[in-house]
């Protein structure tokens, strides 16, 4: 594989941060270009993160003197990138404006930002899911007027939980799913030392979060059909998100309906055998098992599991039949690995592996 230069527009705030450390040694990807906002621009990237590295390893060496460039700035950030991953903190607006403004100077951008979710034609890819939505980028392109520039986004990450487990059962017809997810805190950007008022404290609400939880899986379903993606108009969606005392991992409780229903037995077959389009390729950042199911009444937890294989598998447990479902069972991912950074890293080698990265 070639070797790709990347910039990381949005290099200060944790997601930025997660990308900074995912990137640090990876086998097709430098980091050549940080950006910020202009409050952050002439600084080096350790100045102008200062005591906020909320990551558990240290700052990366080799990008701890790089001076952060003013994200606003696009011909100084675009002039010695590949591509750019965007995980920005503005108004959606602005990420949409920002973003797009990229695409038209010819950087395909790899976003973390929710702006562009519902866009026609911008692909909101799990690569072991629906990697096929990538081939909407030619549409795309014409609408924008560009020969390379693009916009390709991941989903939220509070899907990575369940949407993966249910995905590999439309086999079987499923109609409806009722989920419950219990969110860290590293998904708003905060550590414990940031915010003590979740220590030993939940809180039933997160904005937006919802909505996303119960509309984005859809778009994941959906078919590529001339230039956009058609939303699927099942299974049905509802989802109910809390915040609790976790600093990373998300867990989701599932129930969920079909109609032609599987046993159990046939539920965890499907999981245990399924792989996508990531390992088909062998992407660097692919766990080699995507779901792991485990027999254990009290598995998966999060501080035993959130980080299996680097934080990109998802864990599965406690399946069993419903009174007023077919079944339930409990999913966990990583929320700024597989979630966030990890994602995004994953779809950009999708994307690289592809040939939608060329010059």
């Amino acid at each position: 594989m070639k070797q790709f230069k990347v910039g990381i527009i949005g290099a200060t705030g944790m997601v930025g941060q997660r990308f900074a450390t995912l990137l640090e040694n990876h086998p097709w990807f430098t980091v050549t270009t940080l950006a910020a906002s202009g409050r952050s621009a002439g600084k080096t990237y350790k100045e102008a993160v200062g005591n906020r590295w909320a990551m558990k390893t240290p700052m990366p060496a080799s990008m701890e003197n790089m001076i952060i460039v003013d994200a606003a700035d696009i011909a100084a950030v675009t002039a010695d990138v590949d591509f750019c991953f965007c995980a920005v903190n503005m108004k959606k607006d602005e990420i949409k404006a920002l973003e797009e403004a990229y695409a038209k100077a010819e950087c395909p951008i790899v976003s973390n930002n929710s702006a562009h979710r519902f866009t026609d034609d911008v692909p909101m890819v799990i690569p072991e899911l629906n990697a096929d939505h990538i081939h909407i980028i030619p549409a795309q392109r014409r609408r924008l007027g560009t020969k390379r520039g693009f916009i390709a986004v991941k989903s939220n990450c509070s899907l990575q939980s369940y949407v993966p487990a249910l995905f590999p059962l439309s086999k079987f017809g499923i109609n409806k799913a009722l989920v419950c997810t219990y969110q860290a805190i590293s998904g708003a950007g905060k550590t414990f030392e940031t915010w003590p008022e979740m220590v030993d404290n939940v809180i039933p609400y997160i904005g937006g979060e919802e909505e996303k939880s119960e509309k984005e899986p859809l778009k994941i379903w959906g078919t590529v059909e001339g230039d956009k993606i058609v939303n699927a108009t099942s299974p049905a969606f509802t989802a109910q998100c809390l915040r609790v005392p976790v600093s990373d991992g998300h867990f989701a409780a599932v129930y969920c309906s079909f109609d032609k229903k599987p046993s159990k037995e046939e539920i965890i077959e499907t999981w245990n055998s399924f792989s996508g389009r990531a390992q088909e390729l062998e992407l660097p950042s692919a766990p080699k098992q995507f779901l792991h199911y485990f027999e254990e009444d009290n598995m998966p937890q999060t501080a035993l599991h959130r980080n299996l294989e680097n934080g990109m598998a998802v864990s599965l447990g406690r399946l069993r039949e419903d009174s007023q479902y077919d079944y339930k069972f409990v999913g966990l991912s990583h929320n700024t690995l597989r979630g966030a950074a990890g994602g995004a890293v994953l779809l950009a080698e999708l994307l690289c592996a592809e040939g939608y990265m060329d010059r």
